[in-house]
């Protein structure tokens, strides 16, 4: 047999294992399936409650509700009484000096002072504090929202980018394949050196972009290690379904308008309402009364004094009205930050679910047409190759070709599904999504 025989043989026997190896790479790998050893798979749902039970953002929001809560009971008790105790008059010269029972001015007094905060403005002061309580649990729920967005997110880029590098390991064999076949036919005299340099070119370019799918991947694990520490290490499960969004129904005004950053800049429009609540009941002063009890030498009758304290708003319009014009000034800006911000997650919904919906037609057409041609045209290539009806470096094209195709297709479906994550976001509602995840 000939030395091209031989080498033909050779080569299609690699070709075929190549090949193999490559098609069964292709499909969606189980992000992490060859660290298996590692530890039991964590799928995004495992990830998503280990986030959010672990989270001290969230714990800081639970903190900051009760803590309001606390105060709102606070705030409408009446003032803790004050206890007063004095001298009065005590001589300083003469034969009494320094006497506290002979001179008959000197008094020793003992007293109290209690200031009577209307009950309107306790109850003010105390629905400040509720609506402060709200705005803390609403922060919770948007808190639990991000959590969930970003740990999604993160997941899903390690997920695909592990499949990514398990299709450039695919195409580095087979480059490996096409420098060896270069090099054969140039000690045989059939090629040139340019195929050998560009080959080994090509398989250490192939080199590179699996380094930058390994970068990736570290970037994506660290993001997830931000929020679940080191079970980020472990291998990831097969990824969940990302072909469904919420319907057109879902983005439309009632629903966003349930949404926990909504619910919080309401709670911020509420509260600012409390303040202009509590400014007008301040236009009212709050009395003191003080009941003192005073006794002086033996020789003297002791005596009892009654005061009362009452603030005098003489320049009302310059104090009062002006911290009350001020205070319904800052809820007006609330009330315009929660409507232009409600416009806004509207806007952004219907612009991401549009987005989502290309991407996913996108994916359609790669299912439908591109990718089966490609793994057409390899077949072709392969069946030409058998027949001698075509060189060897035909073959390593089409493959090449397939896998571009197939990298290109994880790529569309990995902006498809950072869009699902966003729109599950969007979409959330108060006491809905977010609180599941609690």
């Amino acid at each position: 047999m000939s030395g091209r025989g031989i080498l033909c043989r050779r080569m299609r026997a690699r070709l075929g294992g190549v090949a193999l190896a490559a098609l069964l790479l292709v499909p969606a790998v189980p992000a992490g399936a060859q660290s298996a050893g590692a530890g039991a798979a964590l799928s995004l749902e495992q990830a998503l409650r280990l986030a959010v039970e672990g989270s001290h953002l969230v714990a800081a929001s639970r903190a900051q509700a009760q803590a309001s809560r606390e105060m709102e009971v606070s705030a409408g008790q009446l003032p803790d009484p004050v206890l007063k105790a004095g001298l009065d008059n005590v001589p300083l010269s003469g034969p009494d000096q320094f006497s506290v029972g002979r001179d008959f001015m000197t008094q020793r007094s003992i007293g109290v002072l209690q200031e009577f905060a209307r009950e309107d403005k306790r109850r003010a002061r105390a629905a400040r504090y509720e609506r402060e309580a709200q705005v803390g649990e609403a922060q919770r729920e948007l808190t639990v929202a991000q959590v969930r967005r970003d740990v999604s997110t993160a997941w899903l880029e390690r997920s695909y980018q592990e499949s990514a590098r398990a299709l450039l390991q695919a195409q580095a064999a087979e480059a490996e394949l096409q420098v060896d076949a270069a090099d054969s036919a140039y000690r045989a005299g059939r090629g040139s050196q340019v195929d050998v340099f560009a080959a080994r070119t090509q398989l250490e370019q192939i080199h590179d972009r699996a380094s930058a799918a390994e970068q990736q991947i570290a970037a994506a694990t660290a993001r997830l290690s931000r929020w679940i520490g080191a079970a980020a290490d472990r291998p990831l499960a097969e990824r969940p379904a990302t072909d469904a969004a919420p319907p057109a129904e879902a983005l439309a005004d009632d629903r966003v308008e349930r949404h926990p950053q909504l619910a919080v800049l309401a709670g911020q429009e509420a509260m600012a309402q409390a303040d202009a609540d509590l400014a007008r009941a301040n236009r009212r002063p709050d009395w003191s009364w003080e009941l003192t009890y005073s006794q002086r030498g033996s020789s003297y009758s002791n005596m009892i004094s009654l005061n009362v304290s009452v603030p005098v708003p003489w320049n009302r319009s310059h104090l009062q009205d002006r911290e009350l014009a001020a205070r319904l000034a800052q809820r007006d800006q609330a009330q315009a930050e929660r409507d232009d911000a409600r416009r806004a997650l509207v806007a952004e919904a219907q612009a991401v679910w549009r987005q989502w919906g290309i991407e996913r037609a996108r994916l359609a057409r790669y299912d439908a047409s591109l990718t089966p041609l490609a793994q057409s045209r390899t077949e072709a290539a392969l069946a030409a190759y058998r027949a001698a009806a075509a060189p060897l470096a035909t073959v390593l094209e089409a493959r090449r070709g397939e896998i571009e195709t197939k990298l290109d297709r994880l790529n569309i479906e990995l902006d498809a599904a950072r869009l699902w994550v966003q729109l599950n976001y969007l979409t959330a509602a108060v006491g809905g999504d977010a609180a599941a995840a609690r």
